[in-house]
């Protein structure tokens, strides 16, 4: 009796220290989004007080209409917008498929080549940095939206294939079959039985690609040069530059800028985390 009760103390014990460094590591990680959005509601000058005051003596949300206007945001934003959702949907429409032709249709070689797209993985996005700008330049699409999305609807990338591929291993394909007997083509199994199933995989591919997209500063840098083809992450490093003594400002777009992807995450979060664990990328 005293020894199940000892267990009982310790497990609880363990619980406990275990909630407590979970509730440190949550706040240490939290600590740069709250001083984000502490900053960008301070008085003008307030970001230079030292020492720095962690709640600020007056709130000023006024600083975000202020910050809006010095910049054309509405237009950098539209062009986030529209690049971030083209890309995405060709990423989950294109991995999807590739996914599931190297998971349920077999072909010659098929994991010669899936060997082959796993080892783009490997590859640093610095070696097809300069082919890709010739090949878009020779296309006379330099200086616009077309080289933020347009790669991404020719396969999406090697991890995504990747883990949806692993997660329509884990389907029965009992029920695949079943269709095929009934007359149900290829592309029939695709839409109406594999990508309702596979649902948590999609999701956790959305994420993935939406945070990347939405934040993706090194390609509209060098595909781009004009104003009107700039996105939100290329125009707060300009506006930065221009307002360098306005932090305020600059925490008040970056704060903005960062709901989106919160939203997203919070929204598909069952999904992603699901499609994580079950696709085997959890340690499963």
């Amino acid at each position: 009796m005293v020894d199940r009760e000892e267990k009982y103390i310790g497990s609880i014990s363990g619980k406990l220290a275990a909630y407590i460094l979970l509730a440190f590591g949550a706040v240490i990680s939290l600590m740069p989004l709250y001083w984000l959005v502490m900053t960008s509601l301070r008085p003008a000058g307030a970001e230079f007080t030292y020492p720095p005051e962690w709640i600020p003596s007056s709130f000023h949300p006024e600083n975000y209409p202020t910050a809006w206007r010095r910049a054309p945001f509405w237009l950098f934003t539209f062009n986030s917008v529209l690049v971030t959702f083209l890309a995405t949907l060709g990423t989950l429409l294109t991995a999807s498929m590739a996914a599931y032709a190297f998971a349920r249709v077999p072909f010659y070689g098929r994991n010669v080549w899936f060997g082959l797209t796993l080892s783009t993985m490997m590859l640093p996005w610095a070696v097809t940095l300069i082919p890709r700008f010739l090949l878009f330049k020779y296309m006379q699409l330099f200086d616009s939206l077309w080289p933020l999305f347009l790669p991404f609807w020719f396969g999406g990338g090697g991890f995504y294939i990747f883990l949806i591929r692993q997660f329509i291993m884990t389907l029965p394909v009992e029920m695949e079959e079943a269709a095929v007997v009934d007359g149900a083509s290829r592309v029939r199994i695709f839409f109406m039985i594999t990508m309702p199933l596979t649902k948590p995989a999609i999701a956790a591919v959305g994420v993935f690609s939406f945070i990347h997209h939405w934040n993706d500063f090194i390609s509209p840098l060098i595909y781009t040069n004009r104003e009107e083809t700039r996105t939100l992450a290329l125009g707060l490093r300009y506006f930065g530059d221009e307002q360098f003594t306005e932090f305020r400002l600059i925490m008040a777009v970056a704060t903005l800028m960062l709901v989106p992807v919160l939203v997203v995450f919070f929204a598909a979060n069952k999904y992603f985390v699901s499609g994580v664990a079950l696709s085997g990328l959890a340690g499963r």
